[in-house]
């Protein structure tokens, strides 16, 4: 199976260990385990103590009760059979395409959005219906287009809710609207949401599977809970179709999550709103600096985000994103993701949730870069 270059894992790959300021980071900032202790109000030297006798064997085929209760307590209409645990998001994605989608069959998918969820389904050979997200619309999905595309053999729509570059995040009357042309089609809706859950106003945040029968959530601990380091995901679905494909398919590539990662897990999953409350606190204050910088640059312009953590800045000088960044780097350690790897141009990806102090130096030098580099526009 040929496949394309993962674009964003390469760069990221490639560069990220040269950065001084990592604006490429979209997790919220990273907990340690005695920071997630804390907050599960658990004393860390006991607890991690009373770890030393744990037998390091499979873990849980389908995950720990405690983390299937956990993840089902993030959604509406999920129960815990309904919950899958996967080798982070990346792992559940790619489970879901190969599990649902073969060879000719027609799936529509958003753009910009992490790769996954188009070079997949072209590596095996399905159709890809690419419905292109804009600035002007808000990188908010053109339901006409979307209706033009989804024929009555489309299996499969993917979209990403809240959108990883972008920071757009699908309103639920815009989210029916999508569920209703699926269901003419009979198709499946994949909903990418590693981002869901911290919003700014507390609000709940709408899950594909809380509104579609055929709806299929992807998330995380890594990108909302700040804890990537236990490579932890899931795969939600109602419908028993899906989940037998999945566990199906899951027997060739996983097995079983990792003992230790579970336990973490869970421990997050009970200490949800103490740790929510500290990610918004974050994400608040660097959406504020973040906004006050742009609206003071004269050289950058964007969509604000209305959630997650990352958005895209557009830059009104002619050089092209990867060459940008790559420069960036080199002279002043400010460490981007370039929109070439979204198959866009001229702007880039920020990552805004990590470090306040890191986030506020490296705009600064971004703008003293721009001053410098390109003060003849």
């Amino acid at each position: 199976m040929k496949i394309k270059t993962f674009k964003v894992e390469q760069w990221m790959n490639e560069y990220e260990n040269d950065a001084v300021y990592n604006l490429a980071e979209t997790c919220v900032d990273s907990l340690t385990l005695r920071e997630l202790l804390i907050l599960a109000e658990k004393n860390p030297e006991e607890f991690m103590k009373g770890l030393a006798d744990t037998r390091m064997t499979y873990s849980h085929i389908y995950g720990s009760d405690a983390y299937r209760n956990g993840i089902s307590g993030l959604y509406e209409k999920i129960e815990p059979h309904q919950v899958i645990p996967t080798h982070g998001a990346i792992g559940g994605n790619h489970l879901a395409l190969l599990s649902i989608l073969e060879r000719g069959d027609s799936m529509v998918s958003v753009m910009p959005t992490y790769q996954q969820h188009y070079s997949i389904p072209e590596s095996i050979g399905a159709e890809v219906n690419i419905l292109q997200l804009t600035p002007e619309k808000g990188f908010l999905p053109d339901l006409k287009e979307l209706k033009r595309m989804v024929k009555g053999n489309t299996k499969l729509i993917t979209i990403n809710n809240p959108n990883n570059p972008s920071g757009s995040l699908i309103p639920q009357e815009m989210l029916e609207e999508i569920v209703y042309i699926a269901s003419k089609a009979g198709a499946y809706i994949l909903s990418d949401e590693v981002y869901r859950g911290l919003s700014i106003d507390e609000s709940y945040m709408p899950s594909i599977t809380d509104l579609y029968e055929k709806g299929i959530s992807v998330g995380s601990m890594s990108k909302v809970f700040s804890l990537a380091g236990l490579r932890m995901g899931w795969i939600a679905a109602r419908c028993q179709e899906v989940l037998d494909l999945c566990k199906e398919r899951r027997d060739y590539d996983t097995i079983s999550c990792g003992v230790m990662d579970d336990i973490f897990a869970s421990v997050a999953l009970e200490s949800k709103e103490a740790i929510f409350k500290r990610n918004r606190e974050i994400i608040k204050k660097n959406r504020k600096i973040l906004d006050d910088w742009v609206n003071a640059e004269p050289h950058i312009t964007y969509t604000k985000p209305e959630a997650g953590t990352t958005a895209l800045l557009y830059y009104d000088f002619k050089v092209p994103s990867r060459e940008f960044c790559k420069n960036l780097l080199k002279d002043t350690g400010v460490f981007f993701t370039p929109g070439e790897c979204f198959e866009l141009e001229y702007c880039v990806r920020i990552g805004y949730a990590y470090d306040s102090k890191t986030l506020a130096e490296g705009l600064k030098k971004l703008s003293e870069y721009m001053k410098q580099v390109y003060k003849e526009g």
